[in-house]
């Protein structure tokens, strides 16, 4: 990728420094786990300190029972991962969602975020290294918010901007949230709109600025996952780079259900469909749904529709299976069918 070196008398827009954008520029879900199939699993170690969640169902982030103090509460370690490439063209709102999405693995597991370090890539040589200043002081408030440490980080000299954040949380092994714990029976409640790829996709393309966008990725789903965890729930996922079918599809297979998604409870952002109407569909979005397809029954739907559906979120909501306050409920889970997913 060639990129021409940012000067006073041209603007920076940092998403034009990137490949991809965001969630979207994940390695496609069907490659991803073709190879880390092949991958021989490690002995466990000998230690009094079990894995909870590891890879087997593709969930959220890691889980580790740390050792009961005597006469203290039983406590689990969650730790994740998570950085990208610019998602929008600000640098301070670039930070802020970033850290939002770290952060969202731990409550995607029901845990709460205690410490995090930067991860930082920056073509220094193109890029003026204040504007860095200015993404890290946008992951610095979004944890701040959170309650959560920054306790440094790493950076390295990279031809593409990246950042993001490994974070730490807590949460009690017994009420997890976890993506293979779905049973039949229970809705399917989506705590944030669905639309942020096609706008980030047009903000990219055009220069456009979506308020609603940035509003919903720098929405921490602390909210979120307090509610599920007070309404019972124990199955749940955030719906990031793989879409909503792609996030529905794992839980389903992950929870040996099938999901029942109703189309016309979904709720989109303003723009969104206009945005896939005028072509700002990212290639990760078409791969997602090309990845979905074999095992996904789409019914009547229309092809905008499926692409909304498979769109590639960035600091997405949560996918709870339960009922939440002021969580539309967009479908249901019922006994393994041929599909794993199910469109209406």
């Amino acid at each position: 990728m060639t990129v021409t070196p940012a000067t006073p008398e041209a603007p920076v827009r940092l998403t034009q420094f990137a490949h991809g954008g965001g969630c979207a520029c994940k390695i496609p879900p069907g490659e991803l786990e073709n190879v880390l199939g092949s991958l021989a699993a490690p002995p466990a170690p000998s230690t009094d300190t079990p894995l909870l969640v590891g890879l087997a169902t593709g969930d959220d982030a890691a889980v580790v029972a740390l050792p009961a103090p005597e006469g203290g509460p039983a406590q689990a370690l969650v730790s994740t991962a998570d950085f990208f490439t610019p998602v929008v063209d600000d640098p301070f709102d670039w930070g802020r969602i970033a850290a939002a999405n770290a952060l969202s693995d731990v409550y995607a597991m029901g845990g709460r975020p205690v410490v995090a370090v930067n991860l930082l890539a920056w073509p220094r040589e193109v890029l003026p290294f204040e504007l860095a200043r200015e993404v890290l002081r946008g992951g610095l408030e979004i944890a701040a918010e959170a309650g959560c440490h920054i306790g440094g980080g790493h950076s390295v000299d990279d031809p593409e901007p990246k950042y993001g954040m490994a974070v730490t949380g807590l949460a009690d092994p017994a009420r997890l949230l976890r993506n293979d714990a779905g049973r039949p029976g229970l809705p399917l409640s989506l705590t944030k709109s669905l639309g942020l790829g096609v706008l980030n996709n047009r903000h990219k393309a055009t220069g456009e600025r979506f308020e609603q966008a940035v509003a919903t990725m720098v929405a921490l789903n602390r909210d979120a996952a307090e509610a599920a965890l007070a309404a019972g729930a124990s199955c749940a996922t955030d719906v990031t780079g793989f879409g909503l079918l792609g996030h529905l599809h794992k839980l389903a297979r992950a929870s040996d259900v099938t999901a029942v998604l109703d189309t016309a409870a979904v709720p989109y952002l303003d723009g969104a469909r206009e945005a896939v109407r005028d072509g700002y569909v990212s290639g990760g979005t078409r791969r997602n749904l090309d990845w979905v397809a074999p095992f996904t029954d789409f019914g009547g739907t229309d092809a905008d529709t499926r692409l909304l559906l498979a769109d590639a979120q960035t600091s997405g909501g949560l996918l709870v299976a339960g009922e939440i306050p002021g969580a539309p409920v967009i479908g249901e889970l019922v006994p393994r069918g041929p599909h794993s997913v199910v469109l209406r």
